[in-house]
């Protein structure tokens, strides 16, 4: 298993945040490692609903269906995807600001991927690619919410 967790401030209110993460639709927006995501169950982001998202892979690209499996909103959802490749979670939090203002708010993005089967040979090395995978969607997503990171 491999995994990427990253905390941005934002001027964003918490409401505004998470509305923004929770449409998985905008990860084609600040995740350079994805080409399209799409709503596949659902009109609105919601427990269950479920959106289509392909990632560049190995070889070409792939689509994953993320399905929202807990949704806390304005606070807190997971998304997870599953293949026979790869299982990957999503976990999205996000607080009031108690600096400044107190009108922002601090995202966090924390992400675990597992390789499925005969392609969990290849974990040794997942760790390495994941972070840069991660540190590029993180840089991404700071622009796309006008944030600073604040993690190390």
């Amino acid at each position: 298993m491999a995994r990427y967790e990253m905390s941005l401030r934002t001027s964003k209110s918490p409401e505004d945040a998470f509305a923004y993460m929770s449409d998985l639709s905008n990860f084609a927006l600040w995740d350079p490692g994805v080409i399209s995501a799409a709503q596949a169950v659902g009109e609105i982001s919601e427990l269950g609903s479920a959106y289509d998202v392909e990632v560049k892979s190995v070889g070409g690209t792939m689509i994953l269906r993320y399905e929202i499996t807990e949704f806390d909103s304005p606070h807190r959802f997971v998304a997870k995807a599953m293949s026979d490749k790869l299982t990957s979670v999503d976990v999205i939090t996000v607080v009031a600001d108690d600096v400044g203002d107190g009108e922002g708010s601090v995202v966090t993005y924390d992400a675990e991927l597992t390789l499925n089967g005969v392609f969990a040979i290849g974990e040794p090395a997942l760790q390495v690619a994941f972070n840069k995978i991660g540190n590029n969607a993180a840089a991404g997503l700071v622009r796309a919410l006008d944030g600073v990171r604040v993690d190390g």
